[in-house]
C-alpha cells in the first residue's frame, strides 16, 4: 500500500473548462453502466466521505450520484448521535445502514468523523484513541470479507482556503448556517487536526478498505477525481465478482446448484471428550423445590430487571440448543417474571426478503436492545456455524470467518455495557425421541414437530462436534457459554434462571449507572 501524506499533496491543482468537459462526460456514461452492472452481480458497496468542513463532500456526492440509478443509492448522513443510538453500542447504528447486496451506501460524517470529532474536541485518551482505531478496521475487515467493495475518500484543503470559504458563506444567508463555532474551532486549530488525520489515515489504509486522498481546492478536480475512482473501483470489482447466479443462490440460502455439502471435519472421539459428554444428564429436581425456586427466582428478576432499568444496564440472552430441548418453556418462565414493557423475545428462523440480501449479522444488530431494556434470542447468530455449517448454506471458509466476527460482535456489546448471557440446552438421545414421540400424539403439541425435526436428528453426532466448536472458540469472560443438562424441564429451568440472575447481579453490583462511551 502507497504511504498517505496529506502535508504532500498539491493543493493548487485545477483542471480547466475544457479538459474537464472533454474528460467528465464519457466518465459519467461509464459510471452510469458500471452501477447497473454492479447491481446485477450483486456487489455491495460502501462509499466513505470525509475530510475538512467546507471542502466539498457534499458536492462530491451530487455530481457522483448524478448518473447513478437512485434506486441503487442511499445517502447516510451521521449526526450527533440521539438518544435512540447513545442508548446503544457504538457501531449499531452504522450496521443498520450498511448496502445490501447491488446497493451503494454513502456515508458521510461516518465512524471516522465522530472518532476524529473526539480526539480533537474532547481529548479523548490515546488507549481509547487507538481501540477506536482497531473497532473500525476490524467493522471494515468483517465487511470486505463478506464481499463489500469499501471506498474512503478524505478530501483535502488548506487552512486558507478553508477561512475564505467559511467567510463567504457568513456572507450568504442561504449558507451561514454551515459555518457553526465548531468550524472555526477547527480551522483555528487546523495543524493538530491535520496530525489526527494523518494518524487516522495511515492507521485504517488498508488494501480491502483503502483511503483515496483528494486535492479539494478546484472543484472540478475533486469531482473529476472521485468520478474516476469511483469508475476504476467498479471496473476492478465486476473483473474479479462471481457470476450472478451464483450470487444468487449464495444470497437466497441456499447451496448452489452443483454445490457438494462439505462433511464436518472431526470425528466421533473428539465428541465423546467434548464439553456436551461432560454434562450429567441424570440431573432432576422435583417439583417442590422446582416451584419455591422459581418463585423466588422470578422475585429476583423482577427487582433485577428494574434496577437494569434504572442504571441504564442492557440485557442480552441467547438461546441454543437441541429440538424439544425446552427453548420455548424456559423463555416463558424467565419473561413471566419480567415487566413486558422492558423486554422483546426475538425468535430467529431461516432469513427472508432483505435479510437475505446483507451481512448475515445485520439482522441481529437490528434487535440489539437499547440501554436498559433486555432481548431474548430463541436462537441467534450461531446458526452460521451451526445449521449453516452442517447444511452447507454457507462455504468452509465463511463459517470459519465466522467465529471472529461474533466474537468481535459480542465484544462490542460487551464493551457497551450489555450483560451477555448465552445458553446451549442438551438433551439426550432417549429423551430427545421421548419428546418428538409426545408431540406427535398429543393433538396441542403436534405444531412442534416436523419432518426437519427427525432430519436434524438423524444429524446429532455432527452437532455434538460443531457446538464443541462453537463453545470452544466463542465463549470468554465477556461472553460464556452456559451447558444446560435439559433431560429434566425443572432442573433445566432453575439452571437458566439462576445463571441469568447471577450474571445480571454481578453487573448490576458493579455499576455505578450507564455512561456514555464511544466504543
Amino acid at each position: 500500500m502507497p504511504e498517505l501524506n496529506l502535508a504532500k499533496l498539491n493543493l493548487e491543482k485545477s483542471i480547466p473548462q475544457e479538459l474537464f468537459k472533454q474528460k467528465i462526460d464519457p466518465l459519467m456514461l461509464k459510471l452510469q453502466r458500471l452501477h447497473r452492472q454492479i447491481y446485477e452481480a450483486r456487489v455491495p458497496v460502501l462509499l466513505i466521505l470525509e475530510g475538512w468542513e467546507g471542502a466539498g463532500k457534499g458536492d462530491c456526492v451530487n455530481r457522483l450520484l448524478e448518473r447513478m440509478d437512485p434506486r441503487g443509492t442511499r445517502v447516510y448522513s451521521f449526526m450527533e448521535p440521539k438518544d435512540e443510538e447513545k442508548f446503544r453500542p457504538f457501531f449499531w447504528r452504522y450496521w443498520l445502514d450498511i448496502p445490501s447486496r447491488g446497493q451503494v451506501a454513502v456515508f458521510q460524517h461516518s465512524y471516522y468523523h465522530w472518532l476524529l470529532k473526539e480526539r480533537f474536541e474532547n481529548g479523548l485518551k490515546d488507549k481509547k484513541w487507538q481501540t477506536g482505531l482497531e473497532a473500525m478496521r476490524r467493522f471494515e475487515k468483517i465487511m470486505a470479507d463478506d464481499g463489500t467493495l469499501i471506498l474512503k475518500f478524505w478530501l483535502q484543503i488548506g487552512k486558507k482556503e478553508q477561512r475564505k470559504r467559511f467567510k463567504k458563506w457568513e456572507k450568504d444567508p442561504a449558507f451561514a448556517f454551515r459555518v457553526s463555532p465548531e468550524a472555526w474551532a477547527e480551522n483555528k486549530r487546523y495543524e493538530k487536526r491535520l496530525a489526527s488525520a494523518q494518524a487516522m489515515l495511515a492507521e485504517t489504509h488498508k488494501s480491502h478498505a483503502p483511503w483515496i486522498t483528494i486535492e479539494a481546492t478546484d472543484r472540478r478536480n475533486r469531482r473529476l477525481r472521485v468520478v474516476e475512482e469511483v469508475v476504476s473501483a467498479f471496473s476492478r470489482q465486476l473483473e474479479k465478482a462471481g457470476s450472478p447466479p451464483e450470487k444468487q443462490a449464495k444470497d437466497n440460502g441456499q447451496p448452489s446448484k452443483d454445490a457438494k455439502v462439505p462433511a464436518v471435519n472431526g470425528s466421533q472421539a473428539a465428541a465423546v471428550s467434548g464439553p456436551l459428554a461432560q454434562l450429567d444428564l441424570s440431573r432432576r429436581l422435583d417439583r417442590p423445590a422446582y416451584e419455591e425456586s422459581l418463585d423466588n427466582l422470578s422475585d429476583e428478576l423482577r427487582v433485577l430487571q428494574h434496577l437494569c432499568y434504572t442504571k441504564r444496564l442492557p440485557v442480552i440472552i441467547v438461546f441454543e440448543g437441541a429440538d424439544a430441548s425446552g427453548k420455548g418453556g424456559a423463555i416463558r418462565r424467565l419473561t413471566s417474571a419480567l415487566d413486558p414493557r422492558g423486554y422483546c423475545v426475538i425468535p430467529v428462523a431461516a432469513p427472508e426478503g432483505e435479510e437475505k440480501h446483507r451481512h448475515y449479522l445485520w439482522r441481529f444488530w437490528r434487535h440489539i436492545p437499547k440501554a436498559g431494556h433486555w432481548a431474548i434470542f430463541d436462537r441467534s447468530w450461531y446458526g452460521r456455524v451451526l445449521v449453516e455449517r452442517i447444511e452447507g448454506f454457507c462455504k468452509p471458509e465463511e463459517w470459519k470467518r465466522a467465529y471472529s466476527e461474533i466474537n468481535e460482535f459480542e465484544n462490542q456489546l460487551s464493551h457497551s455495557g450489555a450483560v451477555l448471557v448465552k445458553f446451549w440446552l442438551q438433551l439426550s438421545a432417549d429423551e430427545q425421541l421421548r419428546r418428538f414421540k409426545e408431540r406427535e400424539r398429543v393433538p396441542h403439541k403436534r405444531y412442534k414437530i416436523t419432518p426437519e425435526d427427525w432430519r436434524n436428528r438423524e444429524k446429532r453426532s455432527q452437532y455434538d462436534i460443531v457446538v464443541a466448536d462453537m463453545v470452544n472458540f466463542t465463549s470468554n469472560d465477556d461472553a460464556p457459554w452456559t451447558l444446560v443438562e435439559a433431560d429434566d424441564k425443572f432442573y433445566s429451568r432453575i439452571k437458566i434462571l439462576q445463571t441469568v440472575a447471577k450474571a445480571v447481579r454481578n453487573k448490576v453490583r458493579k455499576s455505578e449507572g450507564w455512561k456514555e462511551s464511544l466504543l
